[in-house]
C-alpha cells in the first residue's frame, strides 16, 4: 500500500472511531477484557501521543504514560494525541527517521502503517462495543493488516524475544500452516521451538491447518475481532491443535 492510502485509511477509521465512542462510554468492550469504551478511547489516544512523540524525539518515550494523562477526558486525549499525530505527519516524509520497536524499520513510515492498523482494529472494538453496524474494512487495509501480523508482531516477537513463547513453542512438533485472504494473498507460516517463520504465498506441500476467508474476516480473525457472531465466512481446515498453537503466538506476540 501507499503512504497515501495508509492516510487516508487513518482519517477514516479515526473519524468513525471518534463518532462512535461517545454514544456509550460505560459500554464493555467484549473483544478487549475488563476495559470499557472510555478505556479503549483512552487507551488510543495514549497511543498516538506516543508515536508522535517517538517521531518528534527519535526515541521511544519512557515511561509512559506521563501522569498528566490521567486528569483529562478520554475524548479530550484522543482528539490531542490525533491532532498531534496528523501534525507530525504532515511534517515527515515516510523515509525519514523515527525511534519504532521493530529494529529493521526505523522511519516514519512504519508508524503510518501501524497507526492505520491500529485504528482499524480499535474502531472495530468500539462498533461491536456499542453494537454499531461493523464498518466494512477495505480489502487492501485487511491484507496488509494480516501481513503485519504474521510478519511484523510474530515472526519479529519470537525471533527477538523468543522467552515468551518458550511455553508454546518448546514442545511443537513442527508445524506448517496456510493463511489465505480473499483470492491474491496467501501466506505459510511454518513454527518449532524458537521458531515463527512466514513466507508469502501459499507454497508448496500440505499444511496441518489452513485459515481462510475474505481479507476482513480472515484479518479479524487473527486479531480475535470477531464478535459475537464468530468467525463468519472464516473457513478453518486441519488439526485443531496446531491452529491452537498459531492463535497463542499471536495474542502473545500482540500482548
Amino acid at each position: 500500500m501507499e503512504f497515501t492510502r495508509f492516510l487516508d485509511c487513518l482519517a477514516s477509521d479515526h473519524d468513525r472511531l471518534r463518532g462512535v465512542v461517545e454514544t456509550d462510554p460505560h459500554a464493555p468492550v467484549p473483544t478487549c477484557p475488563g476495559w470499557t469504551v472510555a478505556d479503549l478511547t483512552r487507551h488510543v489516544g495514549e497511543v498516538y501521543l506516543h508515536k508522535a512523540a517517538a517521531m518528534r524525539d527519535g526515541a521511544e518515550p519512557e515511561p509512559w504514560p506521563p501522569k498528566e494523562f490521567a486528569d483529562q477526558e478520554p475524548t479530550a486525549l484522543l482528539d490531542r494525541g490525533y491532532t498531534a499525530l496528523r501534525a507530525e505527519f504532515a511534517t515527515r516524509a515516510p523515509e525519514d527517521p523515527a525511534g519504532t520497536w521493530y529494529g529493521p524499520d526505523q522511519s516514519v513510515g512504519f508508524w503510518i502503517r501501524r497507526m492505520a492498523q491500529e485504528t482499524v482494529v480499535h474502531r472495530i472494538d468500539a462498533e461491536l462495543a456499542t453494537g454499531r453496524p461493523v464498518t466494512p474494512v477495505p480489502d487492501d487495509l485487511a491484507v496488509d493488516g494480516v501481513d503485519e501480523l504474521l510478519k511484523v508482531f510474530a515472526a519479529y516477537a519470537v525471533a527477538e524475544w523468543g522467552d515468551y513463547f518458550t511455553e508454546i513453542l518448546d514442545d511443537s512438533p513442527g508445524r506448517t500452516f496456510l493463511v489465505r485472504a480473499g483470492d491474491d494473498a496467501a501466506w505459510r507460516v511454518r513454527t518449532g521451538p524458537g521458531e515463527f517463520t512466514v513466507t508469502d504465498g501459499a507454497g508448496d506441500g500440505t499444511a496441518d491447518a489452513t485459515l481462510s476467508g475474505s481479507p476482513e474476516g480472515v484479518l479479524r480473525s487473527l486479531w480475535n475481532r470477531a464478535g459475537a457472531d464468530g468467525d463468519h465466512g472464516v473457513t478453518v481446515e486441519g488439526d485443531a491443535r496446531a491452529l491452537a498453537e498459531l492463535r497463542r503466538c499471536l495474542v502473545v506476540a500482540t500482548q
